[in-house]
Formats: structure tokens, sequence, C-alpha cells
């Protein structure tokens, strides 16, 4: 990879990352701030659910307006969007504007699968999970420092007033404010990825045309399966993890934040460190195996953790799995996909991750109102079956990564 990608690759993770910072702040209080208005556990489900939807509804969208006229202004625009959608969230003040505010949220977040159809454009095909790594590693480190600034955040806020809400009102303004930062960095700094001959106009299919369509094809089908159902899985445990704790814990708002940062930190050094050391020794597939396990396993234990330091320990493995599933089932799907039309499939795919995190939060929410450990098991029982789909597909998965590293040794 020559020096222009490389640093085409920075800017683009560092544009990620500060993203991601507000959505890390974001995580930890939706859910109790919710509860603050007196939403239900279903209805804290719903509000989580909201986000996603629409980015279901619109990262197909987004995937083919930028190839058709670029990466760089759709991640721009959605920047400035995103910003505006933390304004409202900041003045929200009762359950029908956080809705709405999440749902804004959601629309311009959608511009992630932006992100990943910009790094498949600057990374050759052989580097193309690792390079998908920097997503994960953008995730872990919004998620170190998001919610660990909205702790501090609220905090400050609270000393600086008592009234009620200031706290998050303030932390939530002052993620506004880094939103419209990132968008002049990205003025200043953001090159355009797209080869200009690949900007065609993509084929006009519906929204249930195009998911049916990639679904034909045998392997792209199976990896988005597993790339769905693990999001249906994670989501499921995301969002009445929050609920969880504070109710057997007794957590707040900025206890759970820091426990969050927590969760960023292994997973970034996973993201950052293991998964593009042990990509080339392992391949993508041994890596999909590994972490749908670690998923299964540990997503079941946080049902069994009765002390803090048993949560953690869970975590740290539930971080792991995610961290090793993830950019190698990206990879996969791009490397199997024409490069013409890597924002379709992967906006497609992202589609598919944020259905899936639509049905998860809702359905955790339910059922955690019958047993507290009924949605992790639950997620678990999915993993295991992802676990299942990369195993019947196992011999036709690529190995780019492991294939490159011993090209090199030799």
């Amino acid at each position: 990879m020559n020096d222009q990608k490389k640093s085409q690759l920075t800017v683009i993770f560092f544009t990620v990352f500060i993203y991601l910072v507000g959505f890390g702040v974001i995580i930890p209080i939706t859910p109790l701030l919710g509860k603050e208005f007196g939403a239900s556990s279903s209805q804290v489900g719903l509000l989580m659910s909201v986000y996603s939807l629409m980015q279901f509804l619109f990262s197909p969208f987004w995937g083919k307006i930028s190839d058709r006229v670029g990466r760089r202004p759709v991640l721009l625009f959605c920047l400035l969007g995103e910003g505006a959608s933390y304004l409202l969230f900041a003045a929200s003040r009762s359950l029908e504007v956080l809705f709405v505010a999440r749902a804004l949220a959601g629309f311009f977040g959608a511009s992630l699968s932006t992100a990943s159809a910009y790094i498949s454009d600057v990374t050759p095909p052989n580097e193309r999970s690792k390079g998908m790594a920097l997503i994960g590693a953008a995730f872990g480190l919004g998620f170190i420092v998001g919610p660990a600034l909205g702790g501090g955040l609220t905090m400050w806020g609270e000393h600086i007033s008592p009234e009620p809400h200031f706290g998050t009102s303030f932390a939530l303004v002052m993620v506004a404010g880094i939103c419209f930062a990132n968008f002049l960095f990205g003025v200043k700094f953001l090159k355009e990825s797209l080869d200009k001959t690949h900007q065609i106009k993509p084929k006009d299919l519906s929204r249930i045309e195009q998911i049916l369509h990639y679904f034909k094809k045998p392997l792209v089908g199976s990896l988005m399966w597993v790339f769905f159902i693990n999001s249906v899985a994670f989501s499921t445990m995301e969002a009445t993890l929050v609920l969880l704790v504070g109710d057997r814990f007794g957590w707040g708002i900025k206890e759970v934040s820091f426990g969050f940062a927590y969760i960023g930190v292994v997973s970034t050094i996973s993201q950052g460190l293991l998964v593009r050391r042990l990509l080339p020794k392992l391949g993508e597939r041994k890596m999909l195996i590994l972490g749908l396990s670690c998923l299964a396993i540990s997503l079941a234990g946080i049902s069994m953790a009765k002390e803090i330091w048993e949560l953690a320990f869970v975590m740290t493995f539930l971080c792991l799995g995610y961290s090793f599933t993830s950019p190698s089932t990206l990879g996969s799907i791009s490397l199997l996909s024409p490069a013409t039309e890597q924002g379709a499939v992967l906006g497609t795919t992202q589609g598919l991750a944020s259905l899936g995190r639509i049905l998860g939060p809702a359905f955790g929410g339910l059922i955690y109102g019958i047993h507290q450990a009924a949605p992790f098991l639950s997620a678990a029982a999915l993993a295991g079956f992802a676990f299942l789909i990369v195993l019947m597909t196992y011999a036709q998965l690529p190995e780019s990564a492991k294939q490159t590293a011993k090209k090199a040794h030799n």
C-alpha cells in the first residue's frame, strides 16, 4: 500500500473515530434517560431500535449515493446532520422528542456504510479484512473516549447546575460541537477515495430486491446472514445490559459510562492489535469460528454474573469475540464482491445489521421484563446459530490474509 493510501486510511479512521465518540457518549445515556422520562423496559428497547430502524432504511441509500457522487460529500453532509441531532437530543424533555432525536441520528449515522466503502476503495484485496478492522478499532476507541467523556461531561454539567437533566444536556451539546469540529476536519483533510471510472449509476433495485439480490449469492448471502444474526445477538445484549447493571448492581449514568469505557479499551486492543496480528496467521475462516465461539459462551455468561468482577471477565471475552467476528465477516463479503458494487453491497450488509439492531433491542427489552437472564441466553443461542452457518460454508470462505502472509514469508 502506497503512502497516499495510508494517509487516506488515517484520515478516514480519525473521521470515523470522532463520529463514534459521540455514539459512545449516547449509548449508556439513552436507556437511563429514557427511564427517567418514564419509559418501560420494552419502550427503552424501542428507543434503542428506532436509531437502527433509520440506519436499516438509509444505509443502502447512502451507499448507492456514494457510488454515484463519491464518498466524501456523503460523509461530510451526514456529519453536519449528526451534530444537529445531538442538539435536539440535548433539548429533549419528553420521551417523544427523544424518539425523534434518535431517529434523526440514525438517518445520518447510516453513512457508516459509506466509511466501509471508503476503506474498500483504498485497500488492496489482500488487506481488505485488516482495513475493515480499522472501523472496529474506531468503534473501540469511540467506546473508550465516548462513555468516559460522557460521564465526565455529565458530572461537570451537574457541578455547573443542579437542574434536572442539565448534566446530560451539557454533555450532548459538547458532543454536537465535536461533530461540527469533525465536519471542519473532514472539509480540510478528507479526500475523495472513489475512482471516477467506478462512479457509475447502480441498478435501480427496490429495497427488498436489493437484499434478495445479494442473498442469492451463495457465500455473500451466507455471510450477510451471519452479520445480521450477530447484530441481533449483540444489540439484544447491548440494550439490556444497562438495565441489568442498574437493577443488579445499582449503577447510574456515571458508572455505566465508565463501564462502557472499559469495554472500549478491550475492543480497541483486540481490533487494533490482536486482529491485525492474528488474521495473517489464522485467516478469516478460523477468526470467524474463534470469534463466534467466544460470543456464544460470553453472552450466556453475562446472565450468570453475580459480581462486578465476574461481569468484567465475561465482557472481556465478549469484546474479543465481536472483534474477531465483525471485520472478518465484512472483509470476506468485500472480497467476494466486485469493485463497482462495494458501496451497495456493504451498504446492504450494514443495513441488515441495522435491521438486526431494530429487532434485538425491541426483543431484548420485551423479554427482559419476563426474566433478567432471557435476553442474554437468547443472544447466546443466536450466536451459536451463526457459528453453524460458518461451519457449513467453512471450506469455501476466503483466506486472503493468511495466503498473503504465506507468500510474503516465502
